[in-house]
């Protein structure tokens, strides 16, 4: 805890006094043109990925990334979605994997999850990524062709949310899919599924 605290004095010494006009108005705004859907993954900042001010991206983290399709009922996830959909008016929305992704090793590799049912639960998310990518190969190749396929299948999971799915018909949002690549730091971008027609 200490290097935090230290942290933070660094922040109000060397930081702040450079940014104090930004917010100022970010005390009284909150506009931000992005909802960013990252994995909980410490090794995954989206505000230094992608260089972004503070007020820039509004973010929701989960471990893999997942986002539940929508369902009615108290939903912390659901609820962040449509407050930046709905309230907030991003007009991109973000969902961004990364290599090593945890979540994703532990499905590829069938890890006993016994010891943490809830993790197990939360996993199940990704079922139809799993599903996706059963014939794949393994080690590596097949976590990263899960990262990816997990992207794809939250995207499509986002879109079920009617907040979302309003946007998208209105053409006020746009959905995209990222993978980034730890070690390397590239971002590589996996297409968001196409949204069915009107009947």
């Amino acid at each position: 805890m200490r290097h935090l605290a230290e942290g933070i004095h660094r922040f109000q010494r060397d930081v702040f006094p450079d940014k104090a006009g930004l917010f100022a108005r970010l005390a009284t705004t909150h506009q931000p043109g992005t909802l960013f859907i990252s994995c909980s993954d410490a090794r995954v900042v989206p505000e230094l990925i992608t260089q972004a001010d503070p007020g820039e991206l509004f973010v929701i983290r989960t471990a893999g990334n997942l986002i539940p399709a929508y369902a009615p009922g108290a939903d912390g996830v659901a609820a962040g979605i449509e407050y930046a959909v709905a309230l907030l008016g991003v007009r991109d929305v973000i969902v961004c994997g990364h290599s090593a992704c945890g979540a994703m090793t532990a499905l590829a590799e069938g890890h006993d999850l016994a010891g943490a049912p809830a993790v197990a639960d939360w996993l199940r998310h990704a079922d139809a990524s799993r599903a996706r990518t059963a014939s794949a190969t393994a080690g590596e190749e097949q976590v990263a062709a899960l990262v990816r396929a997990n992207v794809a299948a939250q995207l499509a999971n986002l879109a079920t949310h009617p907040s979302v799915a309003r946007a998208l018909a209105e053409g006020r949002v746009r959905l995209h899919g990222w993978v980034f690549d730890i070690p390397t730091g590239t971002v590589e971008e996996v297409d968001a599924p196409r949204p069915a027609p009107a009947a």
